[in-house]
């Protein structure tokens, strides 16, 4: 035995005060020099506006996971994406975080974020949303108010859960350490079943200032956190309507009259077909000629003209008195042009 694996087998029987804090030991290429006995492979759809995007990056793609002894291949006519094993591969796990980056990738997530799945302590979580809410309206408040204004509740539970998340349609993607993705499962869930983002968020904050105090690593933590009361705010009552009984009577309401009742009372019941069909007839041309009648005058409406108002006595005397006197008014000319000549 060599003293690397000694000191990890030290390291694995010593009691653990916290487990996320233990190192994950490397796994090497001369742990595995056989390599894969089978070829394994993984494949994903992606949707058609995710088609332009992944054309670009696919070689960066195809030179990251050649680092690792994978293939990729990308199908725009299927439109699907494909990780392979190939000989050289030596870690088997490889291939399960080469399938989680695909599905990243597929989901809107950039390449440049997507590829540090591949990193053993970096883990990627998908979550489904979709179904949590029936209402769609209430889908999306709750969506919406899990990104924030400008996207500032989701920066802040990136801050604190050193995750990048991503929101997109009905699934919520995150990647990040193990404990991270926990906490970002958490949220989100809790967010889509109506408890404020915001809440978890303080909480988180004030765990994080908590955990730097050793002294208080064997307490209950939960008189620290706050306590937020549920206020279930009802709809507004709506006033009762009360049903007004109608009087008592002993008596059955009288039975409504049938077809053949009304044909009896008009009389139409004693006529022959020939009869009922001449009467139809003629009750169709009235209509007919009403119709007719009708839309003649709306026709006709615009040619008829508008009635004039008569004058009134006012208006005549008016008239009259606005008369100007002709032969005075040319008198008094000829004077005032002797004036200007004298």
């Amino acid at each position: 035995m060599s003293d690397s694996e000694t000191e990890e087998t030290k390291i694995s029987t010593e009691p653990v005060d916290n487990a996320w804090a233990m190192k994950i030991p490397t796994f090497r290429a001369e742990d595995n020099p056989h390599g894969m006995v089978e070829e394994s492979s993984f494949a994903t759809l992606f949707p058609k506006y995710r088609e332009r995007y992944l054309k670009e990056v696919w070689p960066l793609v195809e030179q990251c996971v050649a680092e690792h002894h994978l293939k990729a291949e990308l199908d725009l006519m299927e439109g699907s994406m494909v990780v392979k094993t190939s000989r050289k591969t030596w870690d088997p796990y490889i291939i399960i975080k080469a399938r989680d980056m695909i599905k990243l990738m597929a989901r809107s997530v950039p390449f440049e974020q997507a590829k540090r799945v591949l990193q053993d302590d970096i883990g990627c979580d998908i979550i489904k949303i979709g179904n949590l809410v029936h209402k769609k309206e209430k889908f999306v408040k709750r969506r919406q108010r899990l990104i924030g204004p400008n996207g500032a509740t989701l920066k802040s539970i990136e801050l604190l859960t050193d995750c990048y998340v991503l929101v997109q349609g009905n699934t919520v993607s995150a990647l990040g350490p193990y404990k991270g993705l926990q906490q970002v499962r958490d949220i989100v869930l809790e967010t889509m079943n109506n408890v404020h983002p915001i809440y978890n968020i303080k909480a988180l904050m004030i765990k994080r200032e908590l955990m730097k105090d050793p002294r208080l690593a064997n307490e209950d933590w939960s008189r620290f956190l706050p306590k937020f009361k549920n206020k279930n705010i009802s709809k507004r009552k709506q006033p009762k309507v009360r049903k007004t009984k109608k009087e008592y009577t002993p008596f059955p309401p009288t039975q409504p009259e049938s077809k053949v009742d009304k044909q009896l009372a008009s009389g139409e019941y004693f006529l022959n077909q020939e009869q009922k069909q001449a009467k139809r007839q003629q009750e169709r041309s009235a209509k007919q000629a009403e119709a007719a009648k009708r839309q003649d005058e709306r026709r006709n409406k615009d040619f008829v003209p508008p009635s004039e108002e008569k004058a009134s006595s006012s208006q005549k005397d008016s008239s009259s008195a606005s008369k100007v006197d002709v032969k005075a008014l040319k008198a008094k000319l000829l004077k005032a042009n002797r004036k200007a000549r004298s």
